[in-house]
Formats: C-alpha cells, structure tokens, sequence
C-alpha cells in the first residue's frame, strides 16, 4: 500500500504543480476565461490514462503463463527506464518549470486567437497531465504485478486524492511545500521502487524462459520473512524486497541503486558564467 501511494502522491503532485501553475498565471494575468481548456485537458489526459491502463490489463489477462511473465518483465523494465526519465527530468527543470510554463502560456494565447488558442491551451495542459498519468499507469501495472498487496490500489488512489488536495492548497495559496526537498527524496525512494522493479524484472525474464544465468540463490528467508506475510508484502511493494533473490536479481538491484543513486545525489554543475566580452557583446 506504501509504495503505490507514494508513487501517485509524488506523480498526482507533479501533475498537480504544473496545473496549479497555469491556472494561478492565468488568474494572476486576467485570463480566467481561459480556464475550462485547463479542465478540459485535464479530463481528457485522465480518460487516456485509463483507457491504456484497461487496455493493458484486458490483453495480458489472456496471455499464457510464459507471455504473461514476458508482459510482465517488459512492463517492469519499461517503467524503470520512465520512472528514471521522470526523477532525473525533475531534478534538471525544478529550478525553471514555472519560467518556462509562463512563457508556454503566453505563446499558446498570443500566437492565435479565439479557438486555435483554445485548442493551444487544451494541448499544453493534456500533454503535461498525459505524461504523469501514463506514468503512473506503468508504475502502478508493474507495481502490482510484482507485488500482491490487496491494499495497493486504495494506497493509490489515496496518493491521488491527497495530490489534487495538496495541489488545490497550493494553488489557493494555503500550502507552502517545500518542493524541491520533497522532490529530492521522494525521487531516492523512487529509485529504490525502480530497483526492485528491474529485479523483479530478471526474476520474471528467467520465467519466461529468456534468461537463465546466475541463478544460484544468494540468501534464503523465505522461513523468516516470506514475500506473502504482511511486512513481507510491505517490503516487497517498498523496496523490492525478494525472500529468495537470485545472484542476478541482487546483481541489477545493487548496480542499479549504486550508478542511479550517485548520479542524482550529486550537486549539480552550476550554470557557466558569461566572459565579460561576451556580457558587453550581449547588452
């Protein structure tokens, strides 16, 4: 139930923030007119969402055991490789998403008028939202497959609705979050999310009969702490914790955690200054 609420408290609140942002600009600016295309493409995000993610669950359900188990693997492995793109994307943009969020508004509404404007808006907030609900999807596909939680999809769904709260305060001005320590840990959680994916990912690839190296087991607690016990199937969702793992499996989690970890743990390059010749050139 954690990590499912936790993703979608993380992906509900990046959504969250960048709608904010628009529907604050354009109350600020006097364009609340403007303001049904922002839930329009809210709706219409969402409808896509959904429609993939039953989409996704009606074509697997059929699959034999071996298909399944691919499915699986590549829904694991594909939601490791979005959920990096979004953690990283994140920390390189949180210091100017609302710049460039104004300059995308007022470009959308100054271009054209009238209905091509319109349409402008709708696209940029559908994209913006798009992105996160399908990422949540993927997440929330692979999370479950791996991980048999039957509290996961209302730990979700709480995520959501704790999100579109916390978003609403913040756009109402009754919420200051700091955002970018709450990105920052919730992004080294993510990684750790995205490293049990990718070893329940192997474990599922070895099922489906593609990958058959280093399979000897490295620890056995399956008779201390089985997947299926409660704190079992808390760790699992959390950290991708495996009563059994094999050498593979603990190879990719501890490689995965040792390269991502460093990489977004450490300072960010400072932008380079301007020479003076080229500060002259430029005034």
């Amino acid at each position: 139930m954690l990590a499912p609420f936790l993703i979608m408290l993380r992906e509900g609140l990046e959504a969250a923030l960048i709608v904010g942002i628009i529907a604050g600009y354009l109350r600020q600016t006097g364009r609340s007119a403007w303001l049904p295309a922002v839930w329009t493409g809210i709706f219409l995000a969402i409808a896509l969402a959904l429609f993939v993610g039953a989409a996704l669950q009606f074509v697997s359900a059929s699959f034999p055991q071996k298909a399944q188990e691919l499915f699986e693997a590549t829904i694991g492995i594909f939601a490791v490789c979005v959920l990096l793109a979004m953690v990283f994307w994140m920390r390189r943009v949180a210091r100017s998403l609302k710049h460039e969020l104004y300059s995308s508004i007022d470009h959308a509404l100054a271009a054209s008028g009238g209905r091509a404007a319109t349409y402008g808006l709708i696209c940029m907030v559908f994209f913006a939202v798009a992105r996160e609900a399908l990422e949540s999807i993927f997440f929330l596909l692979a999370v479950f497959q791996q991980s048999r939680d039957p509290a996961g999809p209302f730990g979700a769904l709480l995520g959501v609705l704790v999100s579109a709260g916390a978003g609403w305060a913040i756009y109402a001005g009754a919420l200051r979050l700091n955002l970018a320590r709450f990105f920052r840990w919730t992004g080294v959680f993510i990684l750790f999310v995205a490293a049990g994916l990718l070893a329940g990912s192997v474990k599922a690839l070895h099922e489906a009969g593609l990958w058959n190296h280093l399979q000897t087991v490295v620890y056995d607690f399956s008779h201390v702490l089985p997947e299926s016990s409660p704190l079992g199937t808390v760790l699992s969702g959390l950290l991708g914790y495996r009563d059994a793992p094999t050498l593979g499996e603990v190879l990719a989690y501890v490689l995965f955690l040792t390269v991502t970890l460093y990489l977004f743990l450490r300072p960010m390059s400072p932008a380079p200054a301007l020479r003076p010749a080229e500060s002259r050139s430029d005034a």
